[in-house]
């Protein structure tokens, strides 16, 4: 059977790969996002026919990121993942190829080195692990996994309900007692964890969330995480996730991520866009608009 080419995009030298996981079902933008209401998108041509449906529906997709950089082979975010017992259905007990077509990407999963995380939640760590003789086991063997300290504390103080500390125990405490998950404190700044690759202090979504950088002969791309879930958050950004742990910062986070990004050439590229996925912040009324960057 053939395979469908890897949806990519150059940045300097750098290729980013995007590794497909799953769509979302129409349910989840108006769940995730019940401010982004069928009259508002309509209120935006531009997301459409890509990122909505003509009944305002959002697309939202599920997917990781995965480039070489300088022989680090880096992959930010693993989605959901397969055979994890999830309260929300479209993320129950899936069975997709997310292997295969991340092995077709070029990154088997013994190649990868780096496994970023932008934040703690399921929809974002489920690949870390995969299930052996019965036990979760780290996916990636070789890989440090990667993730802030404030966000690991966080979640190590919190009350969590069954359905998260479920996915604690299938999905992060495995690739700890591994010895495999590394915490990082990221200043305002940002932090540096490798030539051309810097950790962007994102909270809101949760306290410790990161976007990521990567810059690459002078060109630069920004991998979002989920301090943008959507495009229409670009025309909306006080348009925020209904599981956002403080939604006055993140939409502080968004609007200030995307100022600093609006004019320029960075790529964004959002990690649960649906296709075309990337694209660029261009000013429009009085806020911002996604002017697609089609994969090559």
């Amino acid at each position: 059977m053939p395979t469908t080419p890897t949806p990519s995009w150059t940045v300097g030298d750098v290729t980013v790969h995007r590794i497909d996981e799953i769509p979302l079902p129409p349910a989840t933008g108006r769940w995730l996002l019940p401010d982004a209401t069928p009259a508002t998108v309509a209120g935006q041509d531009w997301l459409h026919p890509d990122f909505a449906d003509a009944d305002g529906a959002l697309r939202l997709d599920s997917h990781s990121f995965a480039f070489d950089l300088d022989g680090l082979r880096v992959l930010v975010d693993t989605g959901i993942g397969n055979g994890k017992q999830r309260a929300n259905p479209a993320w129950h007990d899936l069975r997709t190829d997310y292997p295969r077509r991340l092995a077709a990407a070029g990154f088997p999963p013994d190649s990868v080195d780096l496994v970023v995380l932008t934040h703690l939640h399921a929809d974002h760590v489920g690949w870390n692990t995969r299930k052996v003789d019965g036990a979760w086991v780290p996916t990636f063997p070789r890989a440090r996994y990667l993730t802030t300290r404030a966000e690991r504390e966080f979640w190590a103080g919190y009350a969590m309900d069954e359905a998260r500390a479920l996915m604690f125990s299938d999905s992060v405490l495995p690739v700890e007692r591994a010895g495999r998950l590394d915490l990082v404190d990221v200043p305002a700044g940002g932090l540096a964890i490798a030539p051309g690759l810097r950790l962007l202090p994102t909270p809101g979504h949760t306290p410790g969330h990161v976007a990521v950088e990567l810059t690459s002969r002078g060109r630069t791309a920004v991998i979002t995480g989920d301090c943008l879930h959507h495009p229409v958050q670009l025309a909306h950004p006080a348009i925020g996730a209904c599981v956002d742990i403080d939604p006055q910062r993140s939409e502080a986070t968004r609007r200030a991520l995307l100022g600093s990004l609006a004019g320029t050439d960075t790529l964004l590229l959002g990690t649960h866009f649906a296709p075309p996925t990337a694209g660029h912040v261009v000013a429009h009324g009085d806020a911002y608009r996604l002017r697609p960057v089609p994969p090559a």
